[in-house]
């Protein structure tokens, strides 16, 4: 895919999450990236808004230059915003979001060339109450497996920045090496949710579909709590050939 396309794809997934309707993401909350090559990506640049994001609010950034401060400790705020900066490859384009950090990171594992960051309303409303893991850890029908994988990486709240994008690392690291692959959502206490995929569709999917099942979870538990599926019939679904052919046919 060329630059151009990929582009356009990120903006066009910018405006789908940042659409108010949706309740996603308002004013400037969220973020955006897109994988170029093995050498840079693409991320919404700080103070920007994912609804209304153009081609210039958009910046390049080096793999090369984020991915090494992921094993560093005791770097301060202005180390790391200088690193950022550094980060870009036209020192003429804006100042890359903070999180293009934890972007940098997912964008270089496998078969991830899109990533979704945003403030989801009724997720958030699960993330800031007491059973934000339980909500993580389960999962109560079919459909958020197949678009949300059979569990997401749960991450303590954490300071957006370096130490969050270290946390990530961490966590996601312990998913890949149960399940042999990457995650597809990743919720952060307090904070909000991560999406991530081959495809800008993957992303959409997975959020809103995480959105979709926190809207049920809620109204479950104001009738006596969810009900979740067991381990045995996550297990089976995540497996079953119609679901994969689903899965495909949906591009998720």
């Amino acid at each position: 895919m060329t630059r151009h396309q990929t582009l356009a794809d990120l903006l066009d997934l910018s405006h789908k999450l940042g659409d108010p309707l949706r309740g996603l993401a308002i004013l400037g909350e969220g973020n955006t990236s897109a994988q170029l090559s093995a050498k840079t990506f693409l991320v919404k640049a700080s103070g920007t808004r994912l609804g209304t994001l153009k081609e210039d609010e958009v910046v390049e950034c080096s793999f090369s230059k984020l991915l090494p401060l992921l094993g560093k400790s005791g770097l301060t705020d202005a180390e790391v915003d200088s690193a950022l900066l550094d980060s870009r490859m036209d020192a003429n384009a804006k100042k890359p979001s903070v999180e293009a950090l934890f972007h940098g990171y997912l964008l270089s594992l496998p078969d991830v060339n899109y990533v979704g960051h945003t403030h989801a309303t009724a997720v958030n409303g699960i993330l800031c109450s007491s059973r934000a893991r339980e909500f993580a850890e389960n999962r109560m029908f079919p459909d958020e497996i197949v678009c949300c994988d059979v569990e997401s990486v749960f991450i303590p709240y954490t300071d957006p920045g370096l130490k969050l994008a270290q946390e990530i690392q961490r966590g996601v690291q312990g998913f890949i090496a149960e399940r042999s692959r990457p995650p597809k959502i990743i919720l952060m206490e307090n904070h909000g949710l991560i999406a991530l995929g081959k495809t800008s569709n993957a992303v959409i999917a997975g959020t809103l579909m995480a959105e979709k099942a926190a809207q049920v979870f809620i109204g479950a538990a104001t009738l006596g709590g969810p009900r979740f599926l067991t381990a045995e019939h996550v297990a089976r679904i995540a497996v079953r050939p119609d679901e994969k052919y689903r899965q495909n046919a949906l591009k998720v």
